[in-house]
């Protein structure tokens, strides 16, 4: 009786041996070969870029099917990046401050072609109407980083960190001139998506941080993205790195509280990755404002521009439409690109501040064998 059970079960882990070869072998819902290509093309992509940490993500059918950490997190600590490491997302953070003000045109809680100071009054006139679409097309005339002079409100504040109120943080520019008259070209401005974050804290009534967390990370699951403030102690930060002289060396910890609409938010690579499927699944808008955002806009000369609202918008050399965002910041660098239709997508997110997240999502999706 004993060498019969014994019999059986051998034959039992011997069929299932054979049924799990026929089968083929995923890791995280990717193929095995699949993932074995990604892995290379990243590594190959890292030394390209000498690279110091980097962390990927994949979507496939709408769904996160792959993500990993690569090299390192804390290069002088010997801490590798994993799925768990918090990466800034820089500019990508405007997707997010977009999403949040749509939602609240959806509701009609925002007219996207009014005046923003109805809302904002503490934005100085400007002698020209600027309109919550301009923002978000970066068609506003508000000036970006270098490209004009950045006036600061010259104030004391009574309360620590007092940038964390978007209100508050126009401060930080809201003094400067126009470099062009809304509408009348595309103009890129992290500064516009600070007066952006600001509206939709007057329209929606709530802060806006609150706003980002209650309608956006929280309906998709998004348990890590929120504000990095660094007065706060986030677990599992990404250290940052520059190159001086071709020379490695640690960046800084720049706080970012004051933009937070145009490039504060944090998280680690499964929640980027997740966010992109929200996206993808229609989770966060209804189509009729993702249509919207996902159009190309026009200067007020009939030009077009390959900018939505909120998003870049292209089409593919197969004419398929691609949607993307990169964010550039000290300690990171990040990319997010989907094609909607075919509900997939890469996200990127690095701690070296050189390296081009575009040219990993690249390699990502030849080792994919797709785009």
């Amino acid at each position: 009786m004993i060498l019969r059970r014994a019999f059986f079960a051998l034959l039992l882990l011997l069929v299932g041996s054979d049924i799990a070869l026929a089968r083929a072998p995923t890791i995280d819902g990717l193929s095995r070969d699949r993932a074995v290509a990604v892995d290379a093309a990243v590594d190959a992509e890292m030394k390209n870029q000498h690279v110091v940490g980097v962390a990927i993500g994949i979507v496939e059918n709408g769904k996160l099917v792959y993500s990993k950490g690569y090299g390192l997190a804390d290069r002088e600590k010997k801490i590798p990046v994993t799925t768990d490491t918090m990466f800034r997302w820089a500019s990508c953070s405007k997707m997010l401050t977009a999403i949040a003000t749509m939602q609240l045109v959806q509701k009609n809680a925002l007219n996207i072609d009014a005046d923003v100071r109805k809302l904002v009054p503490e934005f100085p006139d400007k002698g020209a109407t600027i309109t919550t679409r301009e923002l978000l097309d970066h068609q506003s005339g508000i000036v970006h980083y270098d490209n004009g002079p950045v006036i600061r409100t010259e104030r004391s504040y009574a309360r620590p960190h007092p940038f964390a109120d978007v209100i508050l943080a126009l401060d930080t520019f809201k003094e400067s001139p126009l470099v062009n008259a809304p509408g009348e070209k595309y103009s890129y401005s992290t500064h516009g998506f600070i007066l952006l974050s600001a509206v939709a804290q007057r329209a929606g009534k709530q802060a806006f941080a609150d706003q980002v967390h209650d309608r956006i990370a929280q309906p998709l699951g998004l348990l890590t993205l929120r504000p990095d403030y660094q007065w706060l102690n986030i677990a599992n930060r990404a250290v940052g790195y520059r190159k001086h002289d071709e020379k490695i060396e640690r960046s800084s910890d720049t706080d970012v509280s004051w933009k937070l609409g145009g490039g504060g938010f944090i998280s680690n690579i499964d929640d980027f990755a997740n966010f992109a499927a929200g996206l993808i699944n229609h989770r966060l808008v209804s189509s009729k404002i993702e249509n919207e955002m996902w159009t190309q806009q026009t200067l007020k000369n009939g030009e077009l521009t390959e900018r939505g609202l909120g998003f870049v918008v292209q089409t593919d050399k197969a004419g398929k439409l691609k949607i993307s965002h990169d964010g550039s910041q000290e300690k990171t660098r990040t990319r997010l690109v989907i094609y909607p239709h075919e509900k997939n997508g890469v996200v990127v997110m690095t701690n070296s501040e050189w390296g081009d997240p575009g040219k990993f999502s690249t390699a990502v999706y030849g080792a994919l064998g797709t785009h």
